[in-house]
């Protein structure tokens, strides 16, 4: 229960800050309604600029008030102004021909709240949720536009991700079970809604820059979730459509070139120390894949529009199943590698980061930043990440080079030779 010994009395200064704050944020949330038209007009709204100036200023005497002890007062004064607030919409709504769309009043009501909020003296959180109303009362039309865009598939899967990261990752048990290391489940769920999570990311971006943009465009959205699955999907392609080589080559270099930044920023996520010794070891390859994608995707390039979809729509936008399995692979992976670090020590490490890269890139960044804990494995966990980096290209060379037309085969083909080369030079100096 909220009482006088819970607040901090303020200062003269303070307090004269705080409803200086709430003032002005119900005075720029005034402002937009006005300048909406939504306080002018035959079905003009209760409040303008002005009123909504004093419902900012109620909160904030309010909150000082409450800061003060006046809790009764307090409730009483915001009382008073929420039930004005209530009764202006009654009135409203009973006119018959207005819209009975209530954004003014329930505007009003937040202003009132963040008034009070100032008035206790929390101006950065007041001011910032002031700025978010005011951009999402201006956004209209844009935020309308943006739902009316949201398929059924799109809806359900961020429902279903907000079930598994609020129902079902608290249920889970820390901890540890088994040999070799243990599983964590709670840590292995985080990682199936970062995989969900980064799924959720390259499906709505495939679908933003959908297949009319160009092979190059569905191929570097493509690379948001498997660079490899590009590969092997747009060197079959090229048997399809051989005058497409160009774009589809493009495609597959820009998805490689994607997977770079996703495995430093998985380590990042994962293991900032990991990451930072990766960044550099990066560089060289990233540096060419940029250079690549940049001549493929230079303005007057020729770009042959998709007859089909290349990366096939998930029934599920979250893919959970290859989400759970991939966290079930890291699972086996870190196993296999405390078994290896235990049986041959480091050197057994980079065989074991090589294997992996052929299988899957995700499990290996995420098995190694798992690995370092210290100044010595941190190098060892970057370097290995940099190993399943390159054996990852040269599959996806033979992949090109196996299953692709002559002009994809050659493009393609150049391009994770030149990633690979780029990749071997980091390795080399590293």
């Amino acid at each position: 229960m909220l009482n006088a010994a819970t607040v901090t009395p303020l200062t003269v200064s303070e307090a004269a800050l705080g409803l200086a704050v709430a003032a002005l944020i119900g005075l720029a949330v005034g402002i937009e309604r006005q300048w909406s038209g939504h306080a002018d007009g035959p079905d003009a709204r209760f409040a303008g600029a002005r009123t909504f100036l004093l419902l900012g200023g109620t909160g904030g005497l309010a909150g000082w008030l409450l800061s003060d002890g006046a809790v009764a007062l307090s409730a009483a004064l915001l009382g008073g102004a929420a039930l004005l607030v209530v009764a202006a919409y009654v009135i409203a709504s009973r006119r018959g021909t207005l819209d009975p769309d209530g954004t003014t009043e329930v505007a009003a009501l937040v202003v009132l709240g963040l008034g009070a909020v100032a008035g206790l003296g929390h101006l950065r959180i007041a001011s910032a949720a002031g700025v978010v109303v005011v951009l999402a009362l201006n956004e209209k039309s844009r935020i309308h536009h943006f739902v009316q865009r949201l398929d059924d598939r799109e809806l359900r899967g961020a429902l279903q991700f907000a079930v598994l990261a609020l129902v079902v990752l608290p249920l889970m048990p820390i901890g540890p079970f088994g040999p070799l290391g243990g599983v964590y489940p709670q840590a292995l769920w985080v990682l199936v809604l970062v995989f969900s999570g980064l799924n959720f990311v390259g499906f709505v971006a495939r679908r933003a820059v959908g297949v009319t943009r160009g092979y190059a465009y569905a191929g570097l959205a493509g690379g948001l979730v498997s660079s490899t699955a590009v590969t092997l999907n747009f060197a079959r392609q090229s048997r399809v459509e051989p005058e497409a080589g160009l774009g589809l080559a493009a495609g597959v270099v820009g998805a490689c070139t994607l997977l770079l930044l996703r495995v430093v920023g998985v380590t990042f996520v994962l293991n900032p120390s990991a990451g930072w010794a990766l960044a550099p070891m990066v560089v060289i390859p990233l540096a060419a894949g940029i250079g690549l994608t940049a001549w493929a995707f230079r303005p007057g390039t020729p770009a042959v529009h998709p007859v089909s979809t290349l990366v096939a729509p998930e029934e599920s936008p979250l893919r959970l199943g290859s989400a759970i399995r991939l966290a079930l692979l890291f699972q086996g992976a870190l196993m296999a590698l405390h078994f290896v670090q235990g049986r041959f020590g480091e050197p057994g490490v980079f065989p074991l980061a090589a294997l992996l890269g052929l299988t899957d890139m995700d499990a290996l960044t995420v098995s190694m930043a798992r690995l370092g804990t210290d100044a010595d494995t941190v190098q060892l966990a970057a370097r290995a990440i940099l190993v399943g980096l390159l054996s990852n290209t040269v599959l996806k060379f033979f992949v090109a080079v196996g299953l692709g037309t002559a002009q994809f085969r050659r493009l393609a083909g150049a391009g994770l030779a030149y990633l690979g080369a780029a990749t071997l030079l980091s390795l080399v100096l590293f």
